[in-house]
């Protein structure tokens, strides 16, 4: 309780010591700060209803109990008031509030990056990881990519928006229809409400892939278009290999040391 508290507004120092600067500034009004000659009382702690009394009755019931009397309804007729502890209230409040914004808080913008030509197993893993995204509410840009001539071909960058349009129709619908930009084409897919979506390939799955990954505990999220390289000449040359039916040479046998 203490002294007197400072005047709502001006440029006096607030409750947490910091100067009135327009933006730290508490609209809340307690005790001496409300306005009303007569308030609505209501008893924070064991909610008890004391009726309309005049404000200085209020603020001295409150005084007598260690508490303060918070104006927690001012546009009501008369304004609504509790008798609490005003820094136990304004902690509640701030809790409060950063749940309700924490369950508004939308998804993410999640990028898919898709290569012309792309091979059916790669295509595979990426509609996969786009309906994660879908399912745990984030929204997938799509990028398909042109390179070297491809870019003369068009027609294949629009065939395929097509089928990862129709793959993905069951989890998102097309807010951005597929559009050409530079050598891609770039379209947006959003989720569709949560009793709505189906999966099309992950059906036994009703919710959100579990992730091991280090790296996505760690804020990376490696479903995301990060292995696109230029060539692949390992995994080519390992196919190689598979495709004849022979295994990779083993490697020559190290040489006997010389006796010193």
């Amino acid at each position: 309780m203490g002294g007197p508290r400072p005047p709502m507004g001006g440029g006096g120092p607030n409750r947490g010591g910091r100067p009135n600067n327009g933006r730290y500034v508490d609209q809340t009004r307690i005790n001496e700060r409300i306005r009303a000659p007569k308030v609505r009382v209501v008893d924070g702690v064991n909610h008890q209803q004391y009726g309309v009394l005049l404000t200085s009755q209020a603020i001295r019931m409150a005084k007598e109990r260690g508490l303060d009397l918070v104006e927690v309804a001012p546009n009501a007729e008369p304004p609504v008031c509790k008798i609490v502890d005003y820094g136990k209230y304004k902690y509640t409040q701030e809790k409060h509030k950063k749940e309700a914004h924490k369950h508004q808080k939308g998804g993410k913008v999640k990028e898919m990056k898709f290569r012309i030509g792309i091979d059916p197993h790669d295509y595979q893993i990426k509609i996969l990881h786009a309906e994660d995204f879908l399912a745990e509410g984030h929204k997938c840009r799509i990028q398909l990519q042109f390179r070297g001539r491809q870019i003369a071909h068009q027609e294949l960058g629009h065939k395929l928006a097509k089928k990862i349009k129709e793959d993905l129709l069951t989890m998102g619908h097309v807010d951005q229809e597929p559009k050409m930009a530079g050598r891609n084409i770039n379209m947006q897919i959003s989720p569709l409400p949560e009793q709505q979506r189906h999966r099309k390939f992950k059906t036994h799955l009703k919710g959100v892939t579990e992730h091991k990954d280090p790296h996505y505990q760690h804020g990376h999220d490696p479903r995301e278009n990060k292995h696109d390289e230029e060539d692949h000449h390992d995994d080519d040359h390992h196919d190689d290999h598979k495709s004849d039916g022979q295994s990779p040479p083993a490697a020559p046998p190290a040489e006997p040391a010389a006796e010193s």
